[in-house]
């Protein structure tokens, strides 16, 4: 049994992807780890903005890395590149097509980030039940 097919086998919607040669969750995950697309997805989410935008809103992060996620994630189409024609170079980034579609999923995830903050705040205010 190959990989795929464990991974398969493994998932609970397995009847669901099984007519892929990947499970989508396996495809998802590879498309957005790095540890910095999703913030990057998320700043592109409501507005094009140039490299050095971008890099402003990461400030711990190497140009190189920044530069690394932003080609892998061009590569896998959910961004564009358009690089005008004058000096110095001016290079803005935005979400193609594709990549709007992933905006729900990110709204989705601040919101849970939010309630789990808001969860975590009123849980650490409170005493503990078992002590």
């Amino acid at each position: 049994m190959t990989e795929d097919m464990k991974r398969h086998e493994e998932c609970y919607m397995k009847e669901h992807c099984l007519k892929y040669d990947v499970c989508p969750m396996t495809l998802v995950q590879k498309i957005l780890s790095g540890k910095w697309k999703i913030l990057i997805l998320w700043y592109l989410s409501y507005k094009k903005l140039r490299f050095t935008e971008i890099k402003k809103k990461l400030p711990n992060v190497t140009q190189k890395m920044v530069t690394q996620q932003l080609r892998s994630l061009e590569e896998d189409k959910l961004i564009y590149r358009k690089v005008f024609p004058v000096v110095p170079p001016k290079v803005e980034y935005g979400l193609t097509e594709l990549g709007k579609r992933i905006v729900p999923i990110l709204e989705m995830m601040h919101k849970f980030g939010a309630e789990y903050l808001e969860d975590s705040f009123d849980t650490s205010t409170s005493e503990d039940p078992l002590e």
